[in-house]
């Protein structure tokens, strides 16, 4: 498994912490913003993240920027990406099991270290989409990303 990470200005510090974490846990892990500037912008990292996982470059990505909100949006306007923004470390296991996503964006001004820490694990770690009520779910936003969906 290879993740890739990425941040803005704001969430250098939590992304710095995190890409160590995963190395320590012997976790290929790709840093695809190891320098950043104080004007630097969310949706470029995004990209990248997301670049890396529909070119095969990396199985997952975590994004980080001060919020995890700007950069979530971002990277859910890319073709295959699947991002939700965590705010609690449970969030990852039901947006991971339910929901199907690739990617997480994390709060840099607002999670803990030890919080980032457990909702990476959560995301890395849980079973995905393994129910048909959510696979069912999940094929509807694929028919949505699509332009396919046929409304209720």
């Amino acid at each position: 498994m290879k993740i890739a990470l990425a941040s803005d200005h704001g969430g250098v510090e939590l992304k710095n912490e995190i890409y160590k974490y995963l190395s320590e846990k012997n976790i290929d892990a790709l840093d695809l913003s190891p320098k950043n500037i104080s004007t630097d912008d969310y949706p470029d990292f995004a990209y990248l993240v997301g670049k890396s996982i529909q070119d095969k470059k990396a199985n997952l990505g975590i994004l980080v920027c001060r919020s995890g909100i700007g950069i979530s949006i971002a990277a859910n306007k890319m073709q295959g990406i699947y991002c939700g923004r965590i705010v609690k470390p449970l969030d990852a296991v039901h947006a991971s099991h339910d929901n199907g996503i690739n990617v997480i964006s994390l709060s840099g001004d607002d999670m803990t270290l030890k919080e980032a820490k457990e909702a990476v694990d959560n995301f890395i770690n849980s079973e995905k989409l393994n129910d048909q009520r959510h696979i069912r779910r999940y094929n509807k936003v694929l028919a949505i990303e699509n332009g396919t969906y046929n409304e209720l």
